[in-house]
């Protein structure tokens, strides 16, 4: 698998350059269509071979999570903390690390949305300038930094810059050497429905629940690489993110009658599930169709009840680059194996019941038909599970994904949302193997994972 990785990562500089549109013949009357490569494409080096293939001294950077957090529905608040371990595998002798902070995307103060401008019309009222200076002012949202440490609990220094944070290191990280380090913070979790953006609650007033999508939600090593050093760009709400590869394990202490589904495996379904749930987990593990571990009646059940203890779950991802998941007491959840070159793979599918009557009878199945084609046409899955969640959006992660398809209150649907539903539901999946796997830079080149995901969607449809 990281061999193709490589490949596609070797490209991703070519085409910047082709973007740039470098005339080798600027009085040519075919606007440079015709021209030989030869002048454009980098010269080959050591890391990168002329043919786009990984070079003999290829690396990669590798950070390795261990996180704790804890999501408090009350005062929608998410907190957590973190224990990176960072592999310097460059030949680059390394003073400091750039991490992500994309939940600032929510800040009025620490937001990179530059790219954005308004203006004051000839006439304005006093309000409306009032209007202004509050947008000025904290609203609230945003990291909270709390704690910033090496392994042995010494504060390091470090500068927040809107979405990005640097933090200094105590001497220098030489190649082949490894730094720990300890990260603690909170945020408020923002209406998703209001405010935008990838991760967030969305609020049921008919029974008075959330349901919860956290997404680039923790401090996030950036990519060093070879062609361009650190990738810090801003995060603006739209270019998403290149992180690096790394092993994950993940405890999440929630309500206890919610339902998680997140990056990676479940490492103690036997303590959250009920013994119905588990032997209905079990069976689905050889099941020819959709097995419902968490029916409709358990879902409805469970809105109704709202316990105030706490359950935490733990899943683990190995080799991912990124790690969302998603939390509520509203799920029902189905699976079903499928097979890729004789690797079992679980395809799931979560769902609130304004759900249900979509994603019961087509989600898991688009799910493990996805796996199947793109297996084919592309690179075999590598990953033991593929989740689709109805959460009203389209967003994607390494083995989790949110996508839309509601019914009308009576059950009914047209055939427009279905085919929709099922479409987004493939493109998403889909994602797994554009970027997630080739792990292309969505911030750099937005449209470069776009373009080859939504080609194999089209032959998956």
């Amino acid at each position: 698998m990281k061999r193709i990785i490589y490949v596609f990562l070797a490209l991703l500089p070519f085409s910047y350059l082709f973007a740039q549109n470098i005339q080798n013949n600027p009085g040519s009357n075919h606007g440079n269509k015709f021209e030989q490569l030869g002048t454009i494409l980098p010269t080959p080096n050591e890391y990168r071979t002329a043919s786009g293939a990984p070079g003999p001294k290829y690396w990669q950077q590798r950070a390795d999570y261990n996180i704790k957090c804890e999501l408090d529905e009350k005062n929608m608040r998410l907190t957590g903390s973190e224990t990176i371990t960072y592999f310097n595998n460059s030949p680059d002798i390394l003073r400091y690390l750039w991490f992500q902070l994309d939940e600032n995307e929510h800040s009025s103060v620490n937001n990179a949305n530059y790219q954005t401008s308004s203006t004051i019309p000839r006439q304005a009222t006093a309000q409306m300038l009032t209007n202004l200076e509050k947008q000025r002012t904290d609203n609230g949202f945003g990291f909270n930094i709390l704690k910033v440490a090496d392994a042995t609990g010494k504060a390091l220094p470090y500068v927040i810059n809107k979405t990005m944070m640097r933090v200094d290191l105590p001497q220098e990280l030489k190649p082949g050497q490894k730094f720990v380090i300890n990260i603690n913070w909170n945020y408020n979790i923002p209406d998703r429905m209001v405010q935008g953006g990838r991760g967030g609650s969305e609020f049921f007033p008919e029974d008075g629940n959330h349901l919860f999508t956290i997404a680039q939600w923790y401090p996030r090593l950036c990519v060093y690489s070879d062609f361009q050093g650190w990738q810090n760009h801003q995060f603006t709400g739209r270019g998403e993110f290149a992180l690096t590869f790394g092993n994950f394990k993940v405890q999440m202490t929630v309500p206890a009658d919610h339902i998680v589904a997140s990056t990676g495996e479940c490492q103690n379904y036997a303590l959250n599930l009920t013994p119905t749930q588990l032997s209905r987990w079990q069976k689905a593990q050889t099941a020819k169709e959709p097995v419902e571990i968490v029916t409709l009646a358990d879902a409805k059940a469970a809105e109704t009840k709202k316990s105030t203890a706490k359950k935490t779950w733990i899943y683990t991802a190995n080799n991912v680059r990124d790690f969302a998941w998603t939390s509520s007491r509203k799920y029902a959840w189905d699976a079903m194996p499928t097979y890729v070159e004789g690797k079992k793979i679980m395809a799931m599918s979560y769902y609130p019941k304004e759900a249900y009557g979509l994603y019961r009878p087509f989600s898991t199945r688009a799910v493990a038909h996805t796996i199947q084609v793109y297996s084919k046409f592309s690179i075999p899955y590598p990953y033991p599970v593929a989740i689709s969640v109805e959460a009203a959006n389209g967003m994607e992660y390494p083995m989790i994904c949110f996508n839309y398809g509601r019914t009308h209150e009576d059950g009914t649907y047209t055939e427009a949302t279905k085919y929709g539903m099922i479409g987004v539901i493939i493109h998403e999946v889909g994602h797994n193997f554009f970027p997630m796997i080739i792990n292309s830079d969505e911030r750099q080149w937005t449209w470069f994972d776009e373009g080859l995901n939504t080609f194999v969607q089209y032959l998956t449809e």
